[in-house]
């Protein structure tokens, strides 16, 4: 088994929750370096690990992996940084503004021989898993309309100040819409229009913090992205509703909360709760049921498990920067959509 050295660009929220946990517990990863710009937090999660001051000696020979989980206007310039030092690349979501500069990346890693991987974490939620087995089972028929959402409630802006400052690739669809509509696409393919209603609801706010996006599929199919800040009481999760029946998941997936009470993703730490599953409510031969559905086993280590095939042994990537750059491709004509009020190509 070959050990992979990981150096960690950032070390906010992202780099504490999403990325540490799963390299200090997986043996086939070492940390080795942090970069941090004034810190040195990093001592605190990794016994003996380096902290540096500048991005470039992260570059050294012995790193394998960079994992960047900086601010999203830092993206696009470490990436190809590090892609042109040689290195692999896991990059938090989204990888960059622009659908072009995704391209000019994924470009850049092919010519490099390298793997470009981003932090599309989500597509390993309970609810997403669930929903992929009752789709491919045929559980709820053919599918007519789905829906997906991230609700919270906060009286004030952000409180990471870069992420409210206007600049390109921030507010709330860069934040969590890239993610649900990673998801849509993921369980449904490429849609062929988007429409959207995009808004800024905070007094004095400079990015969008709600939205209602809505993707168009042959055949019918409609699905819709959705966040606000200003929901005390939020709508269900995920909603799935197919020419047979339904698939309903009230409450998001447990694992960032897990992770965020320090518990350690070993084992079945991602496991919930029968409670907390989703409902079924179809007909199977004939008979209308009605029960909770089982979670699918998996979990965000999914991801890692992948990224850790891809670099070591070439295996093929689960997310690529080419869809990456499609789900951003999205992004930009919802938002021209929000702009005109009309319904957009893709």
């Amino acid at each position: 088994m070959k050990k992979l050295n990981v150096a960690i660009a950032g070390s906010g929220y992202s780099a504490r929750l999403f990325h540490v946990p799963f390299f200090k517990a997986d043996p086939r990863f070492n940390i080795k370096k942090f970069f941090e710009r004034n810190t040195e937090r990093g001592k605190e999660w990794v016994d003996n690990v380096e902290i540096v001051h500048d991005y470039a000696q992260l570059f050294t020979p012995d790193i394998d992996l960079v994992v960047i989980t900086t601010p999203n206007q830092t993206h696009y310039d470490m990436v190809k940084a590090a892609l042109t030092a040689g290195k692999h690349v896991l990059v938090e979501k989204p990888l960059v503004a622009t659908s072009s500069e995704a391209m000019e990346l994924a470009k850049l890693a092919q010519k490099q021989k390298v793997v470009l991987y981003v932090y599309q974490n989500r597509r390993w939620d309970s609810h997403i898993l669930a929903a992929q087995r009752i789709l491919s089972e045929g559980l709820i028929g053919e599918p007519v309309d789905c829906e997906i959402r991230i609700e919270r409630f906060s009286k004030t802006k952000n409180p990471k100040v870069w992420k409210e400052t206007g600049d390109a690739g921030t507010g709330l669809v860069y934040d969590l819409g890239v993610h649900l509509i990673d998801q849509a696409v993921h369980l449904f393919g490429k849609p062929q229009a988007v429409f959207a209603d995009i808004r800024y609801q905070h007094e004095g706010a400079l990015v969008d913090d709600n939205f209602d996006i809505h993707l168009y599929y042959e055949g019918g199919l409609k699905v819709s992205a959705m966040a606000s800040k200003y929901a005390r009481e939020p709508a269900p999760a995920f909603s799935l509703h197919g020419k047979l029946g339904s698939y309903v998941k009230q409450g998001v997936d447990i694992q960032e909360a897990q992770l965020a009470k320090g518990v350690a993703p070993i084992g079945d730490w991602y496991r919930e709760a029968e409670e907390l599953w989703g409902v079924l409510h179809t007909e199977i031969e004939g008979e209308i049921v009605r029960k909770p559905y089982p979670n699918v086993k998996g979990s965000y280590q999914g991801l890692i498990d992948n990224l850790y095939d891809a670099v070591a042994n070439g295996a093929a990537l689960a997310v690529t920067a080419e869809q990456a750059a499609f789900v951003l491709h999205i992004i930009e004509k919802a938002f021209e959509s929000a702009r005109q009020g009309k319904k957009m190509t893709l």
